[in-house]
């Protein structure tokens, strides 16, 4: 069976214990017991939460785990000289160790990430590259996997986490399972991005929603601001400035962000040439998209492409 640490410490997340849930349901998934979840912390007993909720644990003695998680907090703070020397014990001890959230500022203070591909939420990840610049941090990432080490995004995408780990042990359709029975969608991959361009919009009024769920359906056409518009039921004049005083941006540039995230999200899943995703997303053509996607990414889909294509093969 295999033995699961989740690593807590005062003031840790209570959200990032979903993992354990992700486990217990994977036992009943299999068909028989696969894991067995031990809640650790350097001195053992009662630790609280930052919710103030509190979970009894284990005092940190063997290193020796299939595989150790390290929970995140809402208040990033100094790691203890004893949580890491545990951490640097089990990452050669163990066969995986991985974080959750903020959990890899703690990884990145014991070394471990010196020189790894990483990611953690996007609230912290340039404050975590600055701090720790051996670090090859990726804002943009639901989950990393180098090597032996994982790392995620924030919060919920513990659950995506953990059910990679579960697909790499016990394989795709006992992940499957486990999220229908959590009533989540199965996994997002890990190289999908933690942003969506309609909530960075945050539209304040139905009118400008309903525009931009047209346009995100039907991102194929030529979406002019006349048929926003009309789709908005208001004049083109009253449309572009209600648009602009919304979201801070014309309809133009909207449209062009609906369009790059949906071609990066083709791209990604690594099934479409690079003519089909340009044609289906409505940039008419892949020189256009190249373009798009440099001012919005700073690199072109190719590169993009390429990195899916690494990831995928880890």
């Amino acid at each position: 069976m295999r033995q699961i640490g989740i690593v807590v410490f005062p003031g840790f997340q209570i959200l990032d214990l979903v993992a354990a849930s992700i486990f217990e349901v994977a036992n009943q998934a299999g068909g028989e017991p696969a894991y067995q979840v031990r809640m650790l912390s350097e001195h053992g007993g009662s630790v609280c939460s930052s919710s103030g909720v509190r979970i009894e644990t284990e005092r940190f003695e063997s290193p020796v785990f299939d595989t150790v998680i390290v929970t995140g907090a809402m208040q990033v703070a100094p790691s203890t000289p004893g949580l890491l020397k545990f951490l640097n014990e089990v990452l050669t001890a163990s066969r995986r160790t991985a974080s959750i959230c903020t959990g890899a500022y703690i990884l990145a203070e014991a070394g471990i990430l010196d020189g790894r591909r990483a990611t953690t939420h996007w609230a912290y990840a340039r404050d975590l590259q600055r701090q720790f610049p051996k670090v090859k941090m990726d804002e943009d990432r639901i989950f990393i996997v180098d090597g032996s080490v994982w790392t995620s995004a924030g919060m919920t995408a513990c659950i995506d986490l953990c059910l990679a780990l579960v697909e790499s042990d016990l394989g795709a359709e006992v992940s499957r399972t486990v999220a229908k029975k959590m009533v989540v969608y199965h996994r997002r991959t890990g190289g999908q991005s933690q942003f969506s361009a309609m909530l960075e919009l945050e539209p304040k009024s139905d009118r400008i929603q309903t525009a931009l769920s047209y346009a995100k359906n039907h991102l194929s056409e030529n979406l002019s601001v006349e048929q926003l518009a009309d789709a908005a039921n208001l004049s083109p004049r009253q449309f572009s400035r209600a648009f602009r005083v919304e979201t801070g941006q014309s309809p133009a540039k909207a449209v062009e962000t609906l369009r790059v995230e949906a071609a990066r999200s083709m791209i990604e899943a690594g099934r479409h040439s690079m003519e089909l995703v340009a044609t289906q997303t409505g940039f008419a053509d892949t020189e256009r998209m190249r373009r798009a996607f440099i001012r919005t990414f700073g690199q072109p889909p190719q590169a993009i492409k390429r990195a899916a294509r690494l990831h995928n093969a880890m």
